[in-house]
């Protein structure tokens, strides 16, 4: 079962991430999915999906994810991502800049039934910040 888990996020990842295919969401994202973000509100639904990857496509037309690593054991997947954008939309409260930015970070995600359940997401948003100039350096 958790080769299939973990064929499902990499095509969540490839399909809506990478190449925007938003419509595929309904397919791979349950109804009641939920997804804790530390920088935002939780994500409910698929709509809630369609929104947050609008807002981030809007930021950053030309996101792109790479997977790092992933491992899925049962009913859980765990991806390590570092992903690659130029900063053309607001976001986070922070006007576009034109600059290229990287963030890093990991999602657990919890799949059952052929869907995503639940994510739990983790990542650099001070770094991404920072790289905007929205916050000083690092000394």
């Amino acid at each position: 079962m958790s080769t299939v888990n973990k064929a499902l996020v990499l095509r969540y990842i490839t399909e809506v991430l990478n190449k925007g295919n938003v419509a595929l969401i309904d397919e791979l994202v349950a109804p009641s999915f939920l997804s804790h973000d530390p920088i935002g509100p939780d994500i409910h639904g698929p709509d809630g999906v369609k929104q947050r990857h609008a807002a981030y496509r809007a930021a950053f037309p030309d996101l792109q994810y790479t997977v790092e690593e992933i491992v899925a054991e049962d009913d859980i997947v765990v991806w390590r991502w570092t992903a690659h954008g130029t900063h053309l939309g607001e976001i986070l409260g922070v006007a576009p800049t034109r600059k290229q930015a990287t963030a890093t970070g990991m999602v657990t995600c919890h799949v059952a039934d052929g869907k995503l359940q639940e994510t739990w997401i983790n990542w650099d948003a001070l770094g991404l910040l920072r790289q905007l100039g929205a916050l000083p350096q690092r000394p």
